[in-house]
């Protein structure tokens, strides 16, 4: 498990587990989502939770994990751009160390 800080003060966290990492990188979730600025803002958001609406109605069998990734982490109440912005980079060093064949740094709950 990983956590991720929702907040600029870090009082409010969200964990994020493998398999919602997996379940990212399956529906290529994070996939041109940011601008070339890189800003993450509160429209980015609502842009992945468009994304995500949109596949979750499409779909004749609702898929568990991404529903399971919607309840706990996009959707999750203290998810806000901060939050996102920490999800992002998360993905991407899960993503290069998965490439890479290295293990997560630091301390895994």
């Amino acid at each position: 498990m990983y956590k991720i800080q929702a907040n600029p003060s870090g009082t409010r966290t969200i964990m994020v587990s493998e398999q919602h990492l997996e379940t990212i990188e399956k529906y290529q979730l994070m996939r041109n989502l940011v601008d070339s600025n890189g800003i993450v803002d509160e429209s980015v958001l609502d842009k992945l939770k468009f994304n995500v609406r949109s596949l979750l109605e499409s779909r004749t069998g609702n898929d568990k994990q991404l529903l399971d990734l919607c309840l706990d982490v996009i959707y999750n109440p203290n998810m806000k751009a901060f939050g996102l912005q920490h999800l992002v980079v998360l993905y991407a060093d899960w993503k290069d160390r998965k490439h890479t064949g290295e293990t997560p740094e630091g301390p895994a709950e």
